[in-house]
């Protein structure tokens, strides 16, 4: 039997892709398919990567977070929020993590266990992500940010946010190496 990883608000898969190459059972729980508010866990996981949206709580938002606030927007992005702490709860599992950037889950969840760039783990570029959860700390890979804060740089368009969602495959192999 392999182990299930399960890939909370996982978009694209990315994150998980490493696992997902290695032969784990991994389960992409996102919309529209699965909903981490009405989801039922299966037993024995493994490992959780959550990965809520942060459109509603990235501080690069936050002139909107008022207008938010008011239209019960942020009330609905914490209950997607308190569904992965509820999932990762139920599960007990050997290692579980959550990711978002910089900006109001901070508040909620206190200190992240990490603070990363994805040039500390091999891709030219900078974008501050704070992760929280219990798991092993990836082992570093840094170099230059050449391409310096390319999601900053990204057009708008209806495919800006899943662009900016993707995790960056240097961390996302050195993840899944030190959480195996």
């Amino acid at each position: 039997m392999s182990k299930i990883i399960l890939d909370l608000c996982g978009g694209t898969g990315s994150w998980s892709k490493p696992y997902k190459d290695a032969g784990y059972d991994v389960r992409l729980i996102t919309m529209p398919d699965y909903d981490v508010l009405t989801y039922k866990p299966p037993e024995n996981v493994y490992g959780i990567l959550a990965a809520p949206p942060c459109t509603d709580f990235a501080s690069s938002g936050a002139r909107w977070f008022k207008e938010k606030d008011v239209n019960g927007q942020t009330i609905e992005s914490q209950g997607v929020l308190i569904a992965c702490l509820r999932i990762i709860l139920e599960c007990k599992p050997k290692f579980w993590v959550l990711e978002n950037p910089v900006g109001r889950v901070r508040r909620w969840l206190g200190d992240p266990a990490l603070i990363f760039n994805p040039c500390d783990y091999g891709d030219p570029y900078t974008k501050k992500t704070l992760l929280w959860g219990e798991f092993n700390i990836p082992i570093k890979n840094p170099v230059e940010p050449t391409e310096g804060s390319k999601m900053h740089r990204l057009p708008p368009g209806k495919d800006r946010a899943v662009l900016r969602s993707i995790t960056p495959p240097g961390f996302a192999m050195a993840f899944f190496e030190a959480n195996k």
